[in-house]
């Protein structure tokens, strides 16, 4: 990739980044008093971070179904409330696990 190319997406990402957090400051003058959008600003942080960790998630492995596998023992030990670090052991042993029976019974 060339610098002009690379500057130019660096300032479309700072433009769209500053956007979105300048547009509720300029919207809003006051304190946000009602609980449904209080609610939707404080849960983008979160939606925004698990847009861009699922895909991660999904092609962490060279298989499909042990990162998938993988998902679904981190929401299961998460809602369980198990600890961070329990959950991120769970979920890479089980990763780890159905990838070593994937190399032996290939499915």
């Amino acid at each position: 990739m060339d610098n002009r190319n690379y500057f130019i997406l660096l300032a479309v990402m700072a433009v769209t980044t500053y956007l979105i957090r300048a547009v509720p400051f300029t919207l809003f003058r006051r304190k946000i008093e009602n609980a449904k959008v209080k609610a939707f600003f404080d849960y983008i942080p979160y939606t925004v971070l698990s847009a861009m960790t699922f895909p991660a998630i999904l092609y962490s492995t060279d298989s499909l179904l042990s990162a998938a596998s993988g998902a679904i023992v981190a929401v299961v030990l998460s809602y369980r409330g198990k600890s961070l670090l329990t959950v991120a052991i769970g979920t890479c042993l089980t990763a780890f696990i159905v990838s070593l029976i994937r190399t032996v019974l290939p499915l």
